[in-house]
């Protein structure tokens, strides 16, 4: 597999792969992703800030999508009920949006995205990645576990819906 930028050439793939994770989180009474986002106009403004990525498989499919960025993630100032691992002021690595076609789940598809990402702040000398999921999303929490991330507390998006908060150390 290979982790590359995204281009707009890769948006209906990329809006197909959303669409299909909202279908699934919807089957599973999961209340993320049900009110519209994300879209193709978010899709777009990642692609123009070089945050969007897609994974190949060997035949080169995209298969899965994510954000990724450096950036400081706004919602993330506030943790309630529990803190940061590395303090909010240094660099840290923020993922959002990962979405595996529904064809390639459960093969590892996943687990290859994070260690991309976590070799990318290596390469960086960045020593925090963070991440937010629902708190039904059992799926997404228990990867994140099983990834080495620790739970961190609660924060609330720019729409302000609950999100539980977890870090990786790299």
């Amino acid at each position: 597999m290979n982790i590359q930028l995204s281009t707009l050439n890769d948006i209906p793939k990329i809006i197909e792969i959303i669409n299909d994770a909202k279908t699934f989180l919807k089957s599973l009474n999961i209340d993320q992703w049900q009110n519209g986002y994300p879209n193709q106009k978010q899709i777009e403004n990642d692609i123009a800030n070089k945050e969007s990525y897609v994974i190949l498989n060997e035949d080169a499919t995209i298969v899965a999508t994510t954000m990724f960025t450096t950036k400081k993630e706004p919602t993330y100032r506030k943790v309630i009920e529990g803190n940061w691992i590395v303090d909010e002021k240094e660099p840290y690595g923020v993922i959002h949006r990962l979405a595996i076609g529904k064809d390639y789940r459960g093969q590892g598809v996943a687990q290859f995205v994070f260690n991309q990402l976590h070799q990318k702040l290596k390469e960086k000398g960045i020593k925090s990645l963070k991440i937010d999921t629902h708190q039904d999303n059992k799926g997404m929490q228990a990867l994140i576990k099983k990834m080495g991330y620790h739970y961190c507390g609660i924060i609330y998006t720019n729409y302000g819906a609950k999100r539980l908060a977890f870090e990786k150390v790299i």
